[in-house]
């Protein structure tokens, strides 16, 4: 069963890719290392809420549309 953690990352990484960005595009445009961007994807770290901010503002969704 996964994790709230591991469905954020993979919802993540899923609308990532759909923009066609890199992991270490997305990194750049909120600010953060490509490796912390890499543990967020993979469930391993929680991002801030300012980091989700900047993640769902980038990624052109709400804040909320990450964890459906």
């Amino acid at each position: 069963m996964t994790n709230t953690k591991e469905k954020l990352g993979k919802k993540v990484q899923k609308l990532r890719k759909n923009l066609g960005y890199t992991q270490e595009e997305l990194a750049e445009k909120i600010n953060i290392s490509r490796t912390h961007m890499g543990h967020i994807e993979q469930g391993r770290k929680s991002p801030s809420i300012k980091i989700m901010d900047k993640l769902a503002k980038s990624l052109k969704v709400k804040v909320s549309d990450l964890f459906s």
